[in-house]
């Protein structure tokens, strides 16, 4: 995006901000709000199970056993109220709390939780961490305790296990197809269960009447309008028509916080995921390393922070750790990796060792004499990563590459990036609570599936040979200080190996108006992650939030 193009963007928000449109106040305990999904029109679809879900399917209508605070760095119990390993590591139990009910009434039980990871294991398709390529079982012990029992040690299963959204048996079990089920009327323990209202362009979700925490939530319903991309969310946001957000905004202090000192804030800490430019490496020439290196070298990192982020983050290091690790970051392997500077010349001549060759015209070449033409899938409407393509497109240009961006709709994006459906895409990474959980999703073998083949998180279609012992280890050791010797054989591999290009970690987005709401974390009182899209976070706010005594606007 160009300077004048990027002014006329602060321009728009400026001109929404002194001039608000007057519309109708939602009822008292309404809150209204944005969250990840970033479309024109709704599609009624509140299946926990399958990623195209609605928000907030997976962890505020649906629940899992326990929530990790990625601020804090701790658990928190939720349906299960303690767990432990049992058998040297071949089993991990947990305790289900007493007393839940799903939002029918009924009353959820062990049960439950064994029918939903077995329904998981029956349907491929739903298994989006791929928990039953080290489960052999799930059953009820003799005291009530769901056991999982494990085909060999695996430690970092249990934030996979305790996250798991869980289904209620005595519907999902009528579910022919569970994996094409949009379940319109959710069953389910969450705060936030009772659909009030769903058109193209809205939605609403009431309070579940049988919510097992006392007195929560104190938020009557929550209400998500539809908005096609960042600059209509922004819009709504300044206007103070939202209450809660997940947004990209540019110049937020004068755009946003000016508008409404008292009441309009926000908070960006580190702790998004990395940011990443996906080569999929199924498609010539993007599975050599070196050329991977190349386009890396080709990408100025600092103006994209600058224009597409505008300075909120900074450009990524070759380990690509975010900051939210790092205690676990190893400066030796960030000093190997070069192939993050802005480096056009060194760009060229990686690309021209690796037989690509420029004509006459300046343009690459395959060395069977095609053009060299990449596209860069990025979604329509997510104007940070869109300007960040932009920037990306002409980097590559000017080493000789075709290179255009491929604006797409979100369920379009996904689908075709889970599908392998692409040459590059700018797209989030997987977060975990060590590096191992984020690099197996970039680097690891047992994370490939076959093109075509949704696959959760390895995109790019990436399998390191080096790094499979050193993952295999990992998942047996309980030893802190061999645990950190691993997690730096791995940086060491990801930097020599380049299996998907870093661009920056994303600050965790996150504004609110306390003009009508109050119980937000922020900058002062850190207690959980302030972004919508945190998940499943979200809970914790969700179940904290509360109306203020007197509210309006």
């Amino acid at each position: 995006m160009t300077g004048r193009a990027f002014t006329a963007v602060l321009a728009v928000l400026a001109f929404g901000a002194g001039c608000r449109v007057e519309r109708a106040e939602p009822p008292r305990g309404v809150l209204t709000l944005t969250a990840s999904q970033s479309q024109a029109t709704w599609i009624r679809n509140f299946n926990p199970l399958m990623p195209s879900c609605r928000w907030p399917s997976a962890a505020g209508i649906y629940e899992p056993l326990a929530v990790y605070n990625s601020v804090k760095g701790e658990w928190v119990p939720w349906l299960s109220t303690r767990w432990g390993w049992r058998d040297e590591g071949l089993t991990l139990a947990f305790e289900v709390r007493e007393g839940v009910k799903w939002s029918d009434g009924q009353p959820f039980t062990a049960d439950d939780v064994v029918f939903t990871f077995e329904l998981i294991k029956r349907f491929p398709a739903l298994d989006q961490k791929s928990v039953w390529k080290f489960l052999d079982g799930v059953s009820v012990g003799t005291d009530g305790e769901v056991l999982f029992t494990f085909k060999r040690v695996y430690v970092p299963a249990l934030p996979w296990i305790a996250h798991q959204p869980l289904v209620p048996r005595h519907v999902w079990a009528a579910i022919e197809d569970p994996v094409a089920f949009t379940n319109p009327n959710p069953v389910a323990t969450g705060p936030f269960t009772e659909v009030r209202l769903f058109q193209n362009q809205v939605y609403e979700l009431g309070k579940n009447p049988n919510y097992w925490q006392p007195g929560k939530p104190a938020v009557e319903a929550l209400r998500l309008p539809a908005f096609p991309g960042n600059d209509q969310a922004n819009l709504a946001l300044v206007d103070g028509e939202l209450d809660w957000a997940a947004n990209y905004v540019p110049a937020v202090d004068r755009v946003f916080v000016r508008k409404d000192p008292v009441h309009h804030h926000y908070w960006f800490p580190p702790i998004g995921s990395t940011v990443f430019l996906y080569a999929n490496t199924t498609r010539a020439p993007l599975g050599a390393v070196s050329v991977r290196k190349a386009l890396s070298l080709a990408i100025d990192r600092a103006l994209v922070v600058d224009v597409a982020m505008s300075r909120y983050t900074t450009a990524s290091d070759a380990t690509a750790l975010s900051s939210s690790y790092e205690k676990w970051r190893d400066p030796a392997a960030v000093a190997k990796g070069g192939w993050v500077v802005f480096d056009p010349v060194q760009a060229a001549r990686l690309l021209d060792e690796a037989g690509l060759k420029v004509n006459g015209k300046g343009q690459r070449l395959h060395p069977d004499g095609r053009k060299l033409s990449l596209s860069i899938a990025v979604v329509n409407g997510w104007s940070d990563w869109v300007r960040a393509a932009q920037v990306i497109a002409r980097g590559f240009k000017k080493v000789g590459i075709d290179a255009s961006v491929r604006l797409l709709d979100e369920g379009t994006w996904f689908q075709r990036l889970q599908q392998g459906d692409f040459d590059l895409a700018v797209g989030w990474s997987y977060e975990g609570v060590a590096p191992y959980e984020f690099y197996r999703w970039l680097m690891s073998a047992q994370t490939v599936l076959p093109l075509d083949t949704p696959s959760p998180g390895n995109w790019h279609r990436y399998g390191s040979l080096a790094a499979a012992p050193i993952f295999a280890e990992l998942e047996r050791t309980t030893d802190p200080v061999r645990e950190r010797e691993l997690e730096v054989k791995l940086q060491e591999i990801f930097v020599d190996e380049a299996p998907a290009i870093p661009l920056f970690p994303n600050p965790s987005w996150g504004e609110f108006n306390t003009r009508r709401f109050e119980g937000f974390p922020d900058a002062a009182n850190p207690w959980a992650a302030l972004s919508p899209n945190k998940m499943p976070d979200a809970l914790l706010v969700l179940t904290a939030l509360k109306p203020r005594a007197e509210a309006g606007r």
